[in-house]
């Protein structure tokens, strides 16, 4: 069973998601919050598998709040997915910078929320090559301080790995590198499951913020 616990501060729209999660034979909604301390607290106390977090609320918002979650190791299991309005609200990328697993604009199918939280839940990637891609781009060019090549954190890689890596920031999955480095899509998940281990990865979504991070990815190269 899939644990999801619910942060917005709309009571309407948690009250969709419930009824739409509650009725799948598979998830269960654990609980509710109306803004983000909230939302840090319930996390903490009922362990879900999955938080569905909107960004903006009243009070801590659901920026700091994913932030505080992906700060706590005792937390670690938890995914985040944000909800914005916008698929490239200027807070997406922070959020994933903050831990966030992904994102979902508030408008998605239910059948595409559904298919996110198994995802999500099962630790796979949440963001698609494309929306990877365009979030690298369009918030890699906003920044203000360019990244620094080759950063000295991926020191710990070796030489596949940073190929690895490189790949996974421009958003293909295991089964794509695989093709790409002519190796078995088994190699290809291992190697990227050694690449989150020794950067303190959370998940791929921040492989792919620390492959722009570092220089491996540069904003419009589609590698």
């Amino acid at each position: 069973m899939i644990r999801v616990l619910l942060a917005d501060d709309q009571a309407l729209v948690r009250a969709g998601f419930r009824a739409l999660l509650d009725a799948q034979g598979d998830i269960e909604v654990v609980g509710e919050a109306g803004d983000g301390a909230v939302a840090v607290e319930l996390t903490a106390r009922l362990l879900p598998d999955v938080v569905l977090m909107d960004i903006r609320m009243p009070g801590l918002d659901g920026l700091e709040a994913t932030r505080r979650i992906g700060a706590r190791p005792e937390l670690a299991a938890v995914k985040v997915v944000v909800l914005t309005t916008f698929e490239l609200d200027e807070y997406v990328f922070e959020a994933l910078r903050g831990g966030a697993a992904g994102f979902l604009v508030k408008d998605t199918e239910p059948a595409d929320l559904l298919r996110a939280v198994r995802v999500a839940a099962a630790g796979d990637a949440l963001l698609s090559p494309g929306v990877t891609r365009r979030l690298i781009g369009e918030f890699a060019a906003r920044s203000k301080e360019p990244a620094a090549a080759g950063g000295p954190s991926l020191a710990v890689l070796t030489e596949r790995e940073r190929e690895v890596l490189a790949l996974v920031g421009l958003g293909l999955s295991n089964d794509e590198i695989a093709r790409r480095l002519v190796v078995s899509p088994l190699t290809a998940k291992t190697h990227v499951s050694r690449a989150m281990v020794k950067l303190g990865a959370r998940d791929r979504a921040q492989l792919v913020v620390l492959a722009y991070e570092s220089g491996l990815v540069r904003p419009g190269w589609l590698g």
